[in-house]
């Protein structure tokens, strides 16, 4: 049986997000699936799909945009295709607020501020606290999330941007937190030594 690719999706697709993922990968060791990136995603989920097999090394990132349109888009189409593939495992999803109104709340499992404090309330793009609010994100690219099978939610701010809190120069501190987040809750680390030790 052939192993599953391990897959972290990002619902943002800008030029700074690209960046940021694409150095966060080097980090961690993975693979940016760059291609993905673009607002909104340029390509389609039979596409990224095939692009995540051919990844050299897991995990791979990959990115989703709607650029701010309502309702069902390209992003969230594409997310739908790549998390119900029989061969992917996603292990987790970065939410990422936007200034989106007409959104509903997509309820979250960890949400970090610009700070770097993972805090028990909404943050918005900024990454500042949304007073008085669930633990949930407000995004054109996250409503779909809900209807899928994913075991770790990370909300946060606008990749690379959070007032420069997370900007590349400082290693984009708060988008590595929310990968490593996923990384650790998924139990990566775990299978990945059980499969280096057999």
């Amino acid at each position: 049986m052939t192993a599953k690719r391990h897959v972290i999706m990002i619902t943002d697709g800008d030029d700074v997000a690209k960046q940021v993922i694409e150095q966060v990968a080097k980090d961690i060791g993975g693979r940016c699936i760059t291609l993905s990136a673009g607002n909104p995603t340029p390509i389609s989920g039979e596409e990224i799909v095939e692009l995540i097999l051919q990844a050299k090394h897991d995990p791979v990132l990959v990115m989703f945009d709607d650029n701010g349109r309502a309702g069902y888009g390209a992003g969230e189409s594409a997310m739908v295709q790549v998390a119900r593939h029989p061969r992917i495992s996603v292990l987790g999803v970065i939410a990422v607020a936007s200034n989106t109104a007409h959104t509903n709340c997509t309820h979250v499992d960890v949400a970090i501020d610009a700070q770097g404090r993972i805090v028990e309330q909404g943050v918005n793009k900024a990454g500042d606290v949304l007073p008085d609010s669930e633990k949930c994100i407000f995004g054109d690219t996250v409503e779909i999330l809900g209807q899928l099978n994913i075991p770790v939610i990370v909300g946060i701010g606008d990749i690379g941007k959070m007032k420069r809190r997370d900007h590349l120069c400082y290693g984009a501190p708060v988008t590595h937190k929310a990968v490593e987040i996923i990384l650790e809750r998924s139990g990566y680390y775990e299978q990945a030594n059980k499969e280096a030790e057999n």
